[in-house]
């Protein structure tokens, strides 16, 4: 056979295999996935003047499993991990679902301030590359709390009422900005699927460019409203 013959049944043979490869056998530009099947690439995070802790269990239906959180007048979090670089992976993408929002809930108030789920990226605080200020106020922080708090957060929520913006400053620190994904009861019960692009957002959300080391946190809470709420969790990913 000659040689043209050769790399043309060997250009079809791997555009076979390719095609019939499942995803999961291929490769795949992703940092990290989760299909919640445990808890093992998370750890908890309490806060100290908060002393009733929301929960977070796996729990299956029919082979598959999810996250579940559960807040009752509470508030505590989840935090992965894992650290990334947002530039090489600033895509994410997740599914999620609620029983129900709360009704005393507004993104607008510090009194409102809770969600029946939200997904936090934290972006870490670089000493090397802060300024002078920046040096002083979270070398005091550091004192305080052992740790560096994050430079700054996008905060992907769902809403409990509809909102103006889709993009809000937290009323506790204006480094925490909170993007609207989903608001008020019309998708209560159904699960829904979500995708973002971090670098773009943070742009949008701060008019910069973002510190290059991330980590996610999940949180359902309603300390503020005092209410109760269930909601899952089926997988989260962060990838090119």
């Amino acid at each position: 056979m000659k040689l043209r013959h050769w790399l043309i049944l060997i250009t079809i043979i791997t555009f076979v295999i390719v095609a019939v490869l499942p995803a999961h056998s291929q490769k795949q530009e992703t940092f990290f996935v989760d299909n919640f099947d445990d808890l093992n690439n998370w750890t908890p995070l309490l806060f100290p003047k908060i002393e009733t802790h929301s929960t977070y269990v796996i729990v299956t239906d029919e082979g598959y499993s999810f996250l579940k959180t559960e807040s009752n007048a509470s508030a505590s979090a989840l935090i992965c991990k894992k650290i990334f670089n947002s530039y090489e992976f600033p895509r994410m993408r997740w599914r999620w679902k609620v029983n129900n929002v709360y009704t005393k809930g507004n993104a607008l108030k510090k009194s409102g301030d809770d969600y029946p789920i939200r997904v936090y990226i934290m972006f870490h605080y670089d000493a090397e590359k802060a300024n002078f200020s920046e040096r002083i106020t979270y070398g005091f922080a550091k004192l305080i709390y052992g740790e560096y708090p994050p430079h700054s957060s996008l905060n992907y929520i769902w809403a409990n009422r509809i909102h103006d913006e889709n993009m809000i400053i937290s009323p506790y620190t204006d480094r925490s900005i909170m993007i609207v994904l989903e608001e008020g009861t019309e998708k209560i019960g159904k699960w829904v699927d979500e995708e973002v692009h971090i670098i773009q957002d943070y742009k949008r959300a701060f008019g910069t460019d973002p510190p290059e080391k991330a980590s996610i946190a999940i949180m359902n809470d309603s300390d503020n409203t005092q209410e109760a709420s269930i909601s899952y969790l089926d997988f989260i990913e962060v990838f090119k």
